[in-house]
């Protein structure tokens, strides 16, 4: 079975390390980008089967980039999942306003995370 591939967008370095090497433990193929606009293009290339989102990068602000995914035809079908530290009501549905699928406040735990990437992938299927 070929490996689901993922997509993390955020500008924390050791953030992206640290969820790429929990991702690829669990057997999925990581792409990584660190500002808005290097995520929209290495998605459109990539097609991934999901995408973490941060909010706050670099460019393009996180929700911009959601809206613009679910926008765009061939990547509209993607699930989003915000990965962000803004915890208050209005940036999670500002995020479900964008088109967000999941939101998943830092920090985080791996469990948590990983169940809600099977979760999101199940829904897709």
């Amino acid at each position: 079975m070929e490996k689901k591939k993922i997509l993390i967008i955020d500008d924390e370095q050791d953030l992206v390390d640290f969820v790429k090497i929990r991702l690829e433990t669990n057997d999925y193929q990581v792409f990584s980008a660190y500002s808005g606009e290097e995520g929209i293009v290495t998605c459109v290339r990539e097609n991934p089967d999901l995408v973490l989102l941060d909010i706050l990068i670099p460019k393009i602000d996180g929700f911009k980039v959601c809206q613009a995914l679910k926008k765009a035809p061939s990547t509209a079908g993607i699930p989003i999942i915000m990965l962000t530290a803004k915890d208050r009501t209005e940036d999670i549905k500002s995020a479900k306003e964008a088109g967000a699928d999941g939101y998943i406040i830092k920090p985080f735990d791996s469990a948590t995370l990983l169940l809600s990437i099977k979760d999101q992938l199940a829904k897709v299927k």
